[in-house]
């Protein structure tokens, strides 16, 4: 896509999107040694993980003449390495202090104060200043430039950590069962640090006398505490520790206090719970979360990392700017379109903002739209990305393991309100784009849609197949996602090999090897390296060997592109543009081999899977912390507790307990990953939900996962409304508002999903086997379908229009405060009408009137007047608009803005 000076003099460069993501996400820019530390432990990191996804816990390798050699690991080992990878990576990228908190900014007027009082030259003074210069030095990192000691200690005790559950696994077995103080001391496991427990035992702490696990699991919480503080906040931290110290002296709640009295729980001791805490994976740091971290969550990160480090993320910006970017408004409407496009790569609403919002944004307030309207729209889109299917964030893999459900029926379950979002913030641009006489694109600018889509066909390909794994062949999601990632690899292989000389023999290759294949199951029943070495048996049918050859095609495709790079290293690549980053690093790591493709292919490989670590740390520390807080509910007993004492705070109201829902979403999720709040509130909040009334368990943890997402752009800590405001240098706090005002859908959809559960394409209530995704039965039977799925969703779209002009105050023509409210009527009656009158049940069953309960009837009933209403306000407002003047256009071509 070309972009005229203006434009480009707006766009921020590579560097100032990395740098904006960095202050952002409070990392540091490393440089020499230690940025080449953090990339091997970033590449161990995807390695691990990859290794997992492939072959599962059992590391074996076969070895000439030794055989298969390795071992096997158990859960919670897996679990701790990968947990400890994210610690290192950490302590590596995220600084202690910067000296500008609250605590650094106090202590930095301790020197002065003592200078002003005992003088300059008072020896006071100097060891005053000598510690300041100590702490600083060991601490500090004002820069955020350089890995400091403090760092490398934190470092060392994770690493110990990760050695006790390798190397000690039978002594934490046999504590599980007999208790922490069953384990050895300090002294006996490691003779040399036996000197040092003495001495701190002799200042009153019994160092000498407690298990090395217990000081370890001290050690390790800590550490996820630290960890958390550095990458997620203090805020988290101390909700975290508050539940840590909850589960020690909760007993002290007495049982008689009002309210609070069901949270008084039975004495605990620091063994047990550093045991349920630390040695557990059904709960605490290594429970669920950071099972499906494992499972789920990195692999799909890594998944994403490989598609952008290819280049997909410009192609697909291009792409939605080809397809729209020409219509009224179409900088806008290209902006949605290419953030849903990269919510489907990134993981993080903030890494999306900066990453499409550096291109798209400018290009809109080219157009016209104003500064803060550019950024919330791109941020109101990149939230979007974390649930919209395929690949939605990393609470959609909880989802699959909270409720049972299967990761394709909660990406069809997600799809309807994802799309009803998605056309919601379209409305909005659009309506904006009319108010205002917003334009698009001159043609001559964009990308010819369909030479477009033929030179990048292929990037399309990893997302199909994964729809093809998930939901034709039904495959686990790990398996799915590692054979889309070597579809990825193998494709951009292949088309980094491929070019008008080369074609030929690449594709004779590649056939050829797949025939040889094939014969070698048909004939011997083993590949062909395996036939080659004599280890065959009986052959295949030939239907069979074909499907046994066809799962080897993507590592045939990668062994003969790779070999074409090899002796073909400076011919061209046509149809590949790698992402900037893989440019950027080939050139300075190896500047004399930059242009050689296939050093540059093995650079991409190397990068994105050092891209998908650093992003990855974030989530894993995110789902050990957070995995905490149900753990303790879970030993502590306080669940069943927790769930009476929010029914009754509710009065048994669906309605109010879904409003407590979703104000506790936005307010805990305010700065905070989507995932931890999610995590949070569906250990507390789920089951009452689900028990206050007869609604699919799914439905209840969409509805959490939906208004975590909101957070991310409700002010005063909108994130990723604050990540837009940087690139389009408008107010961070309009800019939130703004945002939040454009996804007001995304806080309806949810009550209207709970309330018509057939939106999700789901029937049935509860969770499990009482719950299914329709099937063509379900659609045939039409006393069902017809009132309770097909009209709830189209009524959601033509609600989700409604809101258009409540917001914008546009359509057709100017829209009044009177009609504004009128049309936020209309809109809430068309999505959700249970909202009114399901608190009308409420009140008068209380009171102990009484009122037939035919909640259809009712629900179909404020549907159409809502429909009526909608209808009445369009004709009004569509006769206006022929009587009166049109605005004037502000940007784009006099036809754009006629369309």
């Amino acid at each position: 896509m070309t972009t005229n000076t203006d434009t480009e003099t707006e766009e921020l460069t590579e560097e100032e999107k990395q740098k904006l993501l960095q202050e952002l996400e409070r990392k540091r820019s490393l440089r020499g040694p230690a940025a080449v530390v953090v990339a091997v432990v970033g590449i161990l990191f995807s390695a691990y993980q990859m290794w997992i996804a492939a072959r599962g816990f059992e590391f074996e390798v076969m070895l000439p003449g030794l055989g298969e050699v390795g071992f096997a690991l158990q859960q919670l080992q897996i679990n701790a390495i990968h947990v400890v990878f994210a610690l290192v990576l950490t302590f590596l990228l995220f600084p202690a202090s910067t000296g500008d908190g609250f605590v650094s900014r106090r202590l930095k007027a301790i020197p002065p104060a003592v200078r002003d009082r005992a003088g300059k030259d008072s020896p006071v003074t100097g060891a005053v200043e000598g510690l300041r210069a100590a702490v600083a030095w060991i601490a500090g990192d004002p820069e955020r430039n350089r890995v400091t000691p403090l760092d490398v200690v934190f470092i060392l005790f994770s690493l110990a950590t990760g050695q006790y559950m390798l190397t000690q696994f039978d002594e934490i077995q046999r504590m599980r069962a007999l208790g922490l103080d069953a384990g050895r001391t300090v002294g006996e496991i490691h003779w040399y640090l036996a000197p040092i427990a003495d001495a701190i035992s002799l200042v009153g702490i019994p160092l000498n006398e407690v298990s090395w696990a217990f000081v370890l699991g001290v050690a390790g919480v800590l550490l996820v505490l630290e960890a958390t503080r550095r990458t997620l906040g203090l805020y988290l931290m101390l909700i975290v520790s508050s539940f840590i110290v909850y589960a020690r002296y909760g007993y002290l709640i007495p049982l008689d206090a009002p309210f609070v009295g069901v949270l008084s729980i039975q004495p605990g001791q620091w063994s047990s719970i550093i045991t349920d805490l630390w040695y557990n994976t059904n709960n605490g740091v290594f429970g669920i979360p950071v099972t499906v971290s494992v499972q789920f969550i990195y692999i799909f990160i890594l998944f994403g990392a490989f598609l952008e480090m290819s280049g997909a993320g410009q192609w697909f910006i291009d792409l939605a700017y080809g397809a729209t970017g020409s219509r009224k408004g179409g900088p806008a409407k290209a902006s949605i379109l290419s953030s849903g496009f990269m919510g489907t790569i990134s993981g993080s609403s903030i890494a999306n903002t900066v990453t499409t919002g550096a291109f798209t944004i400018p290009l809109m307030k080219r157009s016209g739209y104003r500064a803060e309207f550019a950024g919330a729209v791109e941020a109101s889109a990149s939230s979007g990305g974390q649930i919209l299917p395929p690949v939605m964030g990393a609470a959609a893999f909880l989802i699959v393991e909270y409720t049972g459900t299967p990761y394709s029926d909660v990406i069809t379950a997600a799809a309807i309100p994802a799309i009803v979002f998605f056309f919601g913030v379209w409305v909005m641009v659009h309506l904006e784009a009319s108010r205002v006489g917003i334009g698009g694109i001159d043609p001559s600018e964009l990308v010819n849609l369909g030479s477009h889509l033929k030179r990048g066909w292929f990037y399309l390909v990893p997302l199909g197949l994964l729809l093809y794994y998930l939901i034709v062949a039904r495959l686990s999601v790990a398996r799915s996602a590692w054979f889309t990632i070597v579809a990825i690899i193998a494709l951009i292989a292949l088309m980094a090999a491929y070019n008008e000389r080369t074609r030929l023999p690449l594709f004779a290759a590649i056939s050829g090897l797949f025939v040889a294949e094939t014969a070698a199951f048909l004939v011997t029943g083993v590949d062909l390296v395996s036939a080659v070495t004599g280890t065959g048996g009986a052959g295949l049918a030939p239907l069979a060997a074909v499907e046994a050859a066809a799962g080897t095609l993507g590592t045939i495709i990668l062994f003969v592109s790779f070999a074409t790079l090899l002796f073909s290293p400076k011919s061209g690549s046509p149809l590949l543009d790698y992402d900037d980053q893989v440019d950027d690093t080939a050139e300075s790591l190896i500047p004399n081999l930059a242009d050689n493709k296939a050093a540059k292919f093995t650079t991409f490989i190397v990068k994105s899977m050092d891209s998908g670590a650093r992003t990855a740390t974030t989530v894993v520390i995110a789902v050990a912390a957070a995995g905490i807080i149900p753990g303790v509910i879970s030993v502590t007993g306080l669940g069943p507790n927790l769930t009476a004492l929010l029914l009754d705070i509710s009065g048994g109201s669906l309605v109010l307990l879904l409003v407590i829902t979703a104000i506790s979403s936005i307010i805990l999720g305010m700065g905070m990953p989507t995932t931890v709040t999610y995590i949070i509130l569906v250990s507390m909040l789920a089951a009452p939900i689900s028990q206050a009334a007869a609604i699919p368990i799914l439905a209840a943890h969409l509805f959490i996962l939906y208004f975590g997402v909101i957070a991310d752009i409700t002010p005063p800590v909108a994130v990723a409304a604050y990540a837009a405001s940087g690139v389009a240098k408008s107010d961070p706090f309009e800019t939130g508002v703004e945002a939040f005002s454009l996804s007001l859908n995304k806080a309806i959809v949810p009550f209207a999903f709970v309330l018509s559960p057939g939106i999700l394409l789901i029937r049935g209530v509860g969770d499990g086997d009482d719950v299914n995704v329709l099937t063509l039965a379900d659609v045939a039977d039409l006393g069902f379908f017809i009132p309770e799925v097909l009209i709830p969703i189209v009524c959601v779209f033509v609600g989700v229009l409604a809101l258009g002009p409540t917001i914008i105050g546009y359509f057709y023509t100017h829209v009044g405060r009177t009609e504004r409210v009128l049309f936020a009527v209309s809109a809430l009656l068309l999505m959700a009408p249970a909202l009114v009158f399901t608190p009308v049940f409420t009140l008068l069953s209380l009171s102990g009137g009484g009122i037939a309960d035919n909640t259809l009837v009712y629900d179909l009933g404020l549907r159409a007047v809502g429909a009526v209403l909608f209808g009445i306000l369009t004709l009004k407002n569509r006769d206006s608009s022929k009587r009166g003047d049109q605005p004037s256009p502000v940007g784009g071509s006099a036809e754009a803005t006629a369309e």
